[in-house]
């Protein structure tokens, strides 16, 4: 088989392992997602995942695993990389709106130039750092995945969000002794441990939120 063929077959059993419906368009823009990023890698060093094959399930299913638990229309993906987790949630989600924050721009480049390969229209890539980044208006949720402990990532962006919104952390370990070192101001108020198909080690979940504005 081909490395497009083997991505799609690798992709196929995880989405049905995952319990997730995409559609063939869908599916076709995720591996041409892992495509590009393995193209730019070499000159871009956006990963240290070097083989496609593993860039699928380490960062394709990765992002995936957390679709069923994802609410609210207007999110930012800080720290964002070269678009992961929230280029993938993007091409899940066509109706919900994404902004994919980093400082640097040679990732910013290559997701902009995702965006237009793909034809994504929910998606605005941005070059900052994100206590520099003010949105036209309050995000739903602040999405992070392996950016910073909840500590940092809580204090950098938290004008990111209103009393309503919230903030979805990704973790390996289940991370209580950050957990223990969040303020008063915030609340944990859910964790859930994730499955992702062919992924080795943990996977967690944790949602917060503010409960009083400084």
């Amino acid at each position: 088989m081909t490395t497009q063929q083997d991505l799609h077959s690798i992709l196929a059993s995880g989405l049905e392992a995952l319990s997730l419906n995409l559609t063939d368009k869908q599916q076709q823009q995720l591996v041409e997602f892992v495509l590009l990023i393995d193209k730019w890698n070499k000159a871009y060093n956006l990963t240290s995942v070097r083989c496609p094959k593993q860039m699928m399930v380490k960062h394709i299913l990765d992002s995936l695993a957390i679709v069923p638990h994802l609410t609210g229309e207007n999110i930012i993906d800080v720290g964002t990389g070269p678009g992961l987790p929230g280029m993938p949630l993007a091409i899940a989600f066509p109706d919900k709106t994404f902004t994919l924050l980093d400082s640097l721009g040679k990732r910013v480049r290559f997701m902009t130039q995702c965006v237009h390969t793909l034809k994504l229209t929910n998606v605005t890539p941005v070059n900052s750092r994100v206590e520099n980044h003010v949105g036209d208006k309050p995000y739903d949720i602040v999405l992070s995945r392996a950016f910073a402990s909840l500590k940092d990532m809580l204090h950098w962006c938290e004008h990111l969000v209103d009393s309503d919104g919230q903030f979805l952390a990704l973790k390996g370990q289940f991370p209580q002794s950050e957990i223990d070192e969040v303020s008063d101001h915030f609340q944990v108020t859910a964790t859930e441990n994730i499955a992702v198909p062919n992924l080795e080690g943990e996977r967690h979940l944790v949602w917060l939120r503010k409960t009083q504005q400084r």
